[in-house]
């Protein structure tokens, strides 16, 4: 990874026309606000929904719907989870560049109230931080919560993510921000990472197929040149509040008017990392299990085992249809303390 410090601010080339995201199942938008759109997915429109709450971090939330046999959005639908939406955050205009999470807690809340004012929430990396943010802020509009590779308690485990953020002035990426008009732009973020096209090798371990997929591929390389941009306001705070102070784990962090604290979190709970994870490592992962407030009978917790990292969580074809497979029969199950596969040592 590149030090923040030796990222050149760019303005971001103009994408191309079709550059949106690219979706892989049918859908209708259910709510359009200011941060973020609710995608509707499902297949019913009664009992209690389930709303997965994809990243907002450098790339776009097809990651929960990417293509055919790689996507979370299809197996949940697969496996009986018949009530489905996903929480799109906007990329970020002129206009909405001080957005803070404040925002983004305000529309989750309004969406779930759409919704019937209690679901179930999935959150996928940085949407897991939020997903607990609400949860911790609103126990009780939350029937069970997972968090996939979500990072929480940032001093748990190292990571060159944040590593890299708590060794990189604020100042540097106030720059950033104000060299781009108040935001950060994903072409940024990106570069930050020094990222070049995956080869084929790569491409095979992180979506978890033993022989070339040329159209996937292809499209996996779409998806990772294709960079969302965040609100300048949004990013400071992340950097500043979470990755150097980590507020969210100390039970500082104030949301909607109110400190959070994790202990508030009443629902049922599950943690999922993975065992090659260089953004969120497993350790990091899991960590939260000590931080929050859910009975322990109903803190479960599970290591992918197909090989690969973070990305595979949410595309690879063995995690989905192992793993992701067995925390929707756990979502589905009644019983709150049931085991939905092989726990975590």
């Amino acid at each position: 990874m590149r030090s923040w410090a030796q990222v050149s601010p760019s303005s971001g080339p103009a994408p191309p026309e079709n550059a949106g995201p690219i979706w892989t199942t049918d859908h209708s938008v259910a709510l359009d606000l200011t941060s973020l759109r609710l995608l509707d997915f499902s297949t019913v429109q009664r009992g209690l929904p389930t709303i997965v709450v994809a990243p907002f971090a450098v790339h776009d939330a097809t990651i929960a719907d990417f293509a055919p046999g790689h996507s979370l959005v299809e197996r949940l639908l697969v496996e009986g989870i018949r009530r489905l939406l996903l929480i799109e955050c906007k990329s970020a205009m002129s206009e909405t560049r001080f957005l803070v999470i404040d925002n983004y807690l305000a529309d989750l809340l309004v969406a779930v109230e759409e919704l019937g004012g209690r679901a179930n929430l999935v959150g996928l990396c940085q949407g897991g931080w939020l997903s607990a943010m609400f949860a911790a802020r609103f126990p009780g509009k939350v029937a069970k919560l997972v968090l996939a590779a979500s990072p929480i308690d940032l001093e748990s485990a190292g990571s060159a993510i944040v590593d890299a953020a708590r060794l990189t002035s604020a100042d540097v990426f106030r720059a950033l921000v104000g060299s781009s008009g108040g935001r950060m732009l994903g072409c940024n973020m990106r570069a930050s990472w020094d990222m070049q096209d995956p080869d084929d090798a790569l491409l095979g371990s992180i979506l978890q197929v033993d022989d070339d997929r040329p159209e996937v591929f292809e499209r996996f390389r779409d998806w990772d040149r294709r960079t969302v941009d965040l609100p300048g306001a949004y990013y400071l705070q992340v950097v500043e509040q979470l990755f150097h102070r980590n507020e969210l784990a100390r039970g500082e962090f104030m949301g909607l008017g109110r400190k959070l604290d994790l202990k508030a979190i009443r629902s049922p709970f599950f943690l999922l990392a993975a065992p090659d994870d260089d953004v969120t490592p497993a350790e990091q992962a899991l960590a939260v299990r000590d931080l929050v407030g859910a009975e322990p009978g109903r803190v479960r917790s599970m290591i992918a085992t197909a090989p690969g990292g973070h990305l595979s969580l949410f595309m690879g074809a063995r995690t989905l249809a192992r793993e992701w497979s067995a925390i929707a029969r756990w979502l589905r199950s009644r019983a709150a303390g049931s085991s939905p596969g092989r726990a975590a040592e």
